[in-house]
């Protein structure tokens, strides 16, 4: 219920140097530094990365990590672009739209296969699935407007007169059974079921083809061609502390995040790391084959021309700089 921001001869040797280290146990480098910031402040959806701090997994990996915390005055694209970040978590748009900026942005996996961002509306109105919600009213924010709102219009026929204003509370939502919203599909039924006559009914937009990678780990290309076995040691320690967050064992990872937010109360925590592995938003789609952090061609062109298609993007730009494959399915 808040605002997201909210998109190779010697090469190709440095990678299997940094494979070949991975394999053996080994570190990328003495103790690197990578500094790598939230998209938002520390929550469930972050276990990995945290996790693999605070059980040591970035150490057993030669780097030295220090995770820095997001927000809505925190501009992870410019803190990268400006070299005050090595890495920082964005998504599918988040390169594309430094590329288009000349930035060379660079996605090197994806945490997140499924974009966690739904539509919301009241049971018992006639509102049961996405085509449901053509030509009704909905609250949506002014940055998903250029967003998300996008892939509405291309697949599914909404238009603008549809929208209407959202006020970053849930309070107008509640206060109308008619009403339909975007949301968090970690947080909707937690926050709002205890206010409404029964659970929400939740449209995770990705389950009906919105093809926006989340919790993504982006840089600048000049960094990552000059520090490709960091950033293969770094990808690999994140998802194996994702695979742990899954697993249930990542109690020294929550402990963690809850010392940089404590306003997550555990509950609200165990709740998101359930809706992530009951919807298998970090194992499903591309991982689902290629492992945790895939990502492939077909689906950033998907996304592409779904965005290009709508006028976020023009037709002809280089999208495919904007990302790699080489860090990942490997």
């Amino acid at each position: 219920m808040r605002e997201r921001s909210v998109g190779r001869v010697a090469v190709v040797g440095s990678v299997m140097v940094a494979w070949g280290l991975l394999a053996a146990g080994g570190p990328a480098s003495a103790a690197e530094k990578i500094r790598y910031s939230m998209n938002w402040v520390p929550e469930g959806e972050h276990c990995g990365f945290y996790q693999a701090k605070a059980a040591g997994l970035y150490d057993k990996a030669g780097l030295d990590v220090d995770l820095k915390e997001g927000g809505p005055d925190v501009n992870v694209s410019l803190l990268v672009s400006t070299d005050q970040l090595e890495l920082g978590m964005g998504d599918s748009f988040t390169t594309i739209n430094m590329v288009a900026q000349n930035i060379p942005g660079l996605t090197v996996a994806a945490m997140f296969q499924k974009d966690p961002q739904t539509l919301l509306a009241h049971p018992g109105q006639g509102v049961e699935k996405l085509p449901d919600v053509k030509g009704k009213p909905v609250m949506i924010a002014k940055f998903a407007q250029q967003g998300f709102w996008q892939f509405l219009k291309q697949k599914y026929g909404f238009t603008d007169d549809q929208l209407r204003p959202y006020a970053y509370s849930p309070a107008p939502f509640l206060a109308d059974e008619k009403a339909i919203e975007q949301g968090y599909v970690t947080e909707d039924e937690f926050q709002l079921t205890p206010h409404m006559k029964g659970p929400p009914v939740i449209m995770l937009l990705a389950d009906y083809g919105y093809q926006n990678y989340a919790t993504t780990i982006f840089g600048k290309k000049p960094w990552i061609d000059a520090h490709k076995p960091a950033v293969a040691a770094f990808i690999k320690a994140t998802a194996e502390g994702y695979k742990e967050c899954l697993d249930g064992s990542a109690a020294e990872g929550i402990k963690l995040l809850h010392k940089a937010n404590p306003d997550e109360s555990d509950a609200l925590t165990a709740f998101k790391l359930k809706q992530m592995k009951d919807r298998e938003m970090v194992t499903g789609g591309d991982a689902a084959k290629l492992g945790i952090g895939a990502m492939t061609d077909a689906r950033f062109k998907d996304f592409f021309d779904t965005m290009s298609a709508s006028g976020v993007y023009k037709p002809d730009l280089d999208y495919k700089s904007s990302y790699t494959l080489e860090f990942v399915g490997k």
